[in-house]
C-alpha cells in the first residue's frame, strides 16, 4: 500500500472527494487524487483499484483527468514494466495548476462567446440597450477578472504568498483606497 489507511487518511481522502464533488470534479477523481497526495511511493493503478474499491476503468479515466490538470504525472519504477502515478506535492503548485485549467475549460470559452455576442450586438440595431449594457459590462468584468489572474501568475511564489498574506492590508498602498478592516 502507498500510504498507510488510518482512520485520518480515509477520513482525508473522503473529504477531498467530497470537496471535489462540491466544485464539480468527480468524487472518485478527487479521491485519486487524495490518495496520490497521501503515498509516499508512486502507485500503480492496480493499486488504487485495490486501495479505493474502484474499477479499473473508473481509475483510468480519472487517471487522465488528473494529468490533464497537471497534478499527477506518470512515473516509471524499476523492474515494474507498469505506469505507476505520483501527485503534484507543492501546494501553490498545484493550486495554480488547478486554477489554470478551470480557467481554460470554464472562463475562456465564457469570454470569447461574450466577445460574440458583442459582436452581433453591434451589427444590429433591435438589441436593447439595457442588454447591450449589461453583456457588454460582464465581457468587461470577466476580462478584467482574467487579465488581473494572468498577472498575479506571473508574480513569482514568494510574491504571491506574501500578498496572500498580506490580505486586505495590501488596499494600504491602493491610492483612494481605504482600510475598512
Amino acid at each position: 500500500m502507498g500510504i498507510e489507511q488510518t482512520p485520518e487518511a480515509q477520513e482525508y481522502i473522503l473529504l477531498w472527494g467530497e470537496m471535489g464533488s462540491h466544485w464539480g470534479v468527480n468524487r472518485s477523481v478527487s479521491q485519486i487524487h487524495a490518495l496520490l497526495y497521501l503515498s509516499n511511493r508512486p502507485l500503480n493503478a492496480e493499486e488504487i483499484c485495490a486501495s479505493l474499491a474502484l474499477a479499473r476503468s473508473n481509475v483510468s479515466t480519472a487517471l487522465k483527468e488528473l494529468q490533464g490538470y497537471d497534478i499527477v504525472r506518470r512515473t516509471h519504477v524499476v523492474g515494474d514494466r507498469r505506469d505507476h502515478f505520483v501527485a503534484e506535492l507543492d501546494l501553490w503548485d498545484m493550486f495554480m495548476a488547478i486554477v489554470a485549467e478551470r480557467k481554460r475549460r470554464e472562463i475562456d470559452p465564457i469570454i470569447s462567446r461574450l466577445n460574440q455576442l458583442n459582436v452581433q450586438m453591434a451589427q444590429r440595431n433591435d438589441v436593447p440597450e439595457h442588454v447591450r449594457h449589461r453583456i457588454g459590462r460582464m465581457h468587461e468584468f470577466i476580462s478584467t477578472l482574467t487579465r488581473w489572474y494572468q498577472q498575479v501568475r506571473g508574480l513569482k511564489k514568494s510574491t504571491l504568498i506574501a500578498l496572500m498574506k498580506l490580505g486586505s492590508k495590501v488596499a494600504r498602498f491602493v491610492p483612494g483606497s481605504s482600510d475598512k478592516s
